[in-house]
């Protein structure tokens, strides 16, 4: 290629020495400056290497830690999550992997436990803080989501509007988020929850949880809706082999029903 017909590939995150006999190949890689085969392999862990990749800069101790807790909470929503019988779905249908996947991101994308939730969460933790007068305003009449795609929430963002009392899970992941030093708005979360749950009429979620822990970490909304997204994929993956193994007899949904053309008689599927 000539030097006029050269490019650049512009990033501030990752940078590359060629190998001398094939310039296609990496001899080093940096992220944010730091040496990933050379120093990073063996030193790191893979939290440590998520946070270098979207804020810039290495974890302390306390956010390592912070993110770790959050990523094993978010791991796998279960079965039951939207987002994972979509990947099941797939799965015992006979999909491909990254079929079951896209299906997985799509059905998790929403302001419904979904990426788009926590982003909407980390907005109004920028617009409010710490302080409850401006969360009771803020949930009192919660913004629309202008200039986008998608429409007007139909609850505060953060919470269950399906729930009756907060869910144990959510409560053990907010107590065992907001030990750690780096959790200064977890912390006030747990101090204010039963406040600000009247004030949302619904019960506190763990999207909730993971929206203040992301601006605890100091990410931006939007990074924070990709993590959403990415850390709840590992429970999706295992539940679609899992019934990509099974096979549809055995799915946990919605046994189906078919009339005999003949008898007349019902032919339950999945029995």
């Amino acid at each position: 290629m000539s030097a006029e017909r050269a490019e650049t590939i512009r990033t501030r995150i990752w940078r590359e020495d060629a190998e001398a006999d094939n310039p296609f190949a990496a001899k080093a890689a940096y992220c944010h400056g730091y040496d990933v085969y050379g120093e990073m392999l063996g030193r790191a862990r893979w939290v440590d290497m998520l946070y270098l990749l979207f804020r810039g800069e290495a974890p302390t101790a306390a956010q390592a830690d912070l993110l770790e807790t959050l990523a094993v909470a978010l791991a796998n929503p279960g079965p039951r999550d939207a987002s994972v019988h979509a990947a099941m779905c797939g799965g015992v249908g006979g999909s491909t992997a990254a079929s079951c996947l896209m299906a997985a991101l799509a059905v998790g994308a929403g302001q419904l436990a979904g990426g788009r939730e926590v982003l909407l969460g980390m907005r109004a933790w920028a617009a409010c803080g710490t302080n409850l007068d401006a969360w009771r305003r803020h949930l009192a009449t919660p913004a629309a989501d202008i200039a986008s795609i998608w429409p007007t929430p139909e609850h505060p963002p953060g919470f269950d509007p399906h729930g009756v009392g907060t869910a144990t899970p959510v409560r053990q992941t907010l107590a065992a988020l907001a030990g750690n030093a780096a959790a200064a708005r977890l912390r006030w979360l747990a101090a204010n929850r039963e406040a600000l749950e009247a004030a949302a009429d619904a019960p506190l979620a763990l999207s909730g949880v993971a929206a203040a822990a992301f601006a605890d970490l100091g990410f931006s909304p939007e990074a924070g809706e990709m993590l959403q997204l990415m850390l709840r994929l590992p429970g999706a993956a295992a539940h679609a082999l899992e019934q990509k193994e099974l096979g549809y007899k055995q799915f946990p949904f919605f046994a189906i029903e078919l009339d005999d053309a003949d008898t007349g008689a019902a032919v339950k599927e999945g029995a």
